[in-house]
């Protein structure tokens, strides 16, 4: 897995630096970035009155906030969270279209993955196409699904892309967290399957390990 160098980005004036290390993401699109893992450390300490057991979690300054954003609802920490994408998506210059959200696997009144694509398309100016990709079926919850060949099986011809929309387009597929890869494999080739010229892949943060 390729790393850059570390960076340092600050949110809006007076906002605190965020510190973020993004590396490579690689997969069936041309070439993709992470900003940082999301957690940096998770240590068992015990079980609680239920039995059920309970960790330590220190997680990297940009994964905390997203942390807040997706799992408290919290979002005072969306701009600083975007601010900081948009710094390094302006050093790493992607030469894209449009920005294709990664379809959400949870129904919420309020998905941060949309959230955040329309934050970084309205700040660099590049359009949103929150619909332009769709579930064919009802996929299960993946998140305790460990094995990337049985996340992949269940992914299979889960998602079309809308031609009229992708075709010809140079594409930035976003997601807010990467797990194993799997979803962003199988929407990257839907995109393709619909005529997309390039898929670029950016996610804000990233587990520490394919599961």
């Amino acid at each position: 897995m390729g790393r850059t160098r570390h960076w340092w980005y600050g949110g809006s004036r007076g906002s605190r630096v965020t510190k973020v290390r993004p590396r490579k993401i690689s997969g069936a699109w041309r070439e993709g970035f992470t900003l940082d893992l999301h957690t940096v450390s998770s240590t068992f300490v015990g079980h609680d009155e239920y039995g059920h057991p309970r960790f330590d979690t220190q997680r990297s300054e940009i994964g905390e906030l997203l942390y807040r954003l997706k799992n408290r609802s919290d979002e005072s920490f969306l701009q600083q969270i975007a601010e900081t994408a948009v710094r390094f998506l302006e050093s790493w210059k992607p030469d894209v279209d449009i920005i294709v959200p990664v379809p959400p696997s949870r129904n919420r009144a309020k998905q941060p993955v949309f959230l955040l694509a329309d934050a970084l398309g309205s700040r660099l100016n590049i359009p949103v196409k929150r619909d332009s990709v769709e579930r064919t079926r009802n996929v299960p919850e993946l998140k305790n699904v460990y094995d990337f060949k049985e996340r992949s099986r269940l992914l299979e011809d889960a998602h079309v892309a809308k031609t009229r929309v992708i075709s010809g387009k140079k594409v930035l597929l976003f997601d807010d967290l990467y797990r194993s890869g799997a979803t962003m494999n199988a929407v990257t080739r839907a995109l393709y399957d619909a005529g997309a010229k390039v898929v670029l892949a950016f996610t804000i943060t990233r587990t520490r390990s394919k599961t």
